[in-house]
């Protein structure tokens, strides 16, 4: 009796599945380097490449750290970054205004990768979590989210990013 004449339950009916060109034949998804996004933590502290606390084995770049990781991955075929910006603390605000500032940090290294690597895609975060003085990725005052600002301070925020040159934003 052939594996797919038995009977039930000593045999399953998995035909599709019994070889390594079956499989491969029939996989529903493949993931490729093309479909990888590379993420960038980007800071402005001068020389820095220091690992992130949190994320053991994640480090912060640098703008011209970053421009290096995008050439890399456009090397390795990993077609997008998406940068995450470490805010010096004494830019961060209640209103988040460097969430929009033209010259933040992130803005700067969108730009100065789309320069270098023309052809990789840029993702940012609008989020403004960066550039809160707490932390919060909302606009916070007595306790209250502000939601009608914190939508306006997003929109500004995604405004920036799209002027800067990213071609994602997130």
């Amino acid at each position: 009796m052939t594996p797919t004449q038995a009977a039930f339950p000593a045999t399953r009916f998995r035909r599709l599945r019994r070889t390594a060109a079956l499989r491969g034949l029939v996989q529903e998804t493949r993931l490729h380097v093309e479909n990888l996004i590379w993420p960038i933590f980007v800071t402005d502290v001068s020389g820095a490449d220091v690992e992130v606390p949190s994320m053991p084995g994640v480090r912060r770049l640098t703008i011209d750290g970053a421009v290096a990781a995008a050439e890399t991955a456009a090397t390795l075929g990993i077609p997008a970054l998406c940068l995450f910006p470490y805010t010096d603390p004494a830019l961060k605000t209640e209103g988040c205004e460097e969430a929009w500032n033209p010259e933040n940090l992130s803005n700067r290294a969108v730009r100065a990768i789309k320069a270098a690597v023309p052809d990789i895609a840029v993702m940012t975060d609008v989020a403004l979590d960066p550039y809160n003085a707490n932390g919060h990725d909302g606009i916070v005052r007595d306790g209250v989210i502000l939601n009608d600002e914190t939508v306006e301070a997003l929109v500004r925020m995604a405004l920036a990013q799209a002027e800067a040159g990213a071609d994602i934003l997130g």
